[in-house]
């Protein structure tokens, strides 16, 4: 099948129909968006995606940081949880190679609208397992900054194997990026607005 490089303009699109697009398919037609399929995922002739590339390399891990929880609930949707503009937060977890890792855990925690952990209970905590393309995502809100933070994710990647990788995701442009000294911007996530708040990608590569 030849490559086509179309580009595809999401911000009419609504974060739930953007979602069922990008589980319905590995089209093509998405090649020049932020849901652009991996080369794994469908054997078209596209770009490895850079972060599988040798230049790169695995995914930087970074702090769990004072507030995790142990043993959080399985579920996806952080929406009904609390207020605030809402995010869908998508991507794959990939072995070094660019192979899909099915059945891996990813666990999400972050801050409220507000800059605040939930401490007692498991709100915007939460964890779900990669389908079989090793594909996750997860309905939240775009947490706010809080004393010597930007605004960021905590994740937790845990392999079928048992190996797991601890790390944060970041918003781009945000001013505060510059001081936090825990910011890495490799760590980056591909942002883009749509109809109806935000969809943000980031793929994790184990090495």
């Amino acid at each position: 099948m030849t490559r086509m490089n179309v580009t595809m303009d999401l911000s009419r699109l609504s974060r739930r129909s953007v979602l069922k697009g990008w589980l319905a398919t590995g089209s093509v037609l998405l090649a020049n968006t932020i849901l652009a399929p991996k080369s794994h995922a469908d054997r078209l002739d596209l770009s490895i995606t850079p972060a599988c590339g040798e230049d790169t390399g695995p995914t930087r891990s970074a702090t769990e940081g004072p507030f995790y929880s142990e043993n959080p609930p399985e579920k996806r949707d952080f929406r009904s949880d609390v207020d605030g503009p809402p995010v869908t937060l998508i991507g794959y977890v990939l072995s070094a190679d660019c192979q899909p890792v099915p059945g891996a855990i990813v666990d999400l925690w972050h801050a409220n609208h507000k800059g605040q952990y939930d401490n007692q209970g498991f709100k915007l905590r939460g964890y779900q397992k990669t389908d079989a393309q090793g594909r996750y995502y997860f309905e939240t809100i775009r947490p706010a900054e809080y004393a010597g933070r930007t605004p960021h994710y905590h994740v937790k990647i845990t392999l079928p194997a048992g190996r797991t990788l601890t790390t944060q995701l970041y918003f781009p442009d945000e001013p505060r990026n510059e001081l936090d000294h825990l910011y890495d911007s490799a760590l980056l996530m591909n942002v883009k607005t749509v109809s109806d708040g935000e969809i943000g990608r980031f793929d994790f590569v184990l090495g």
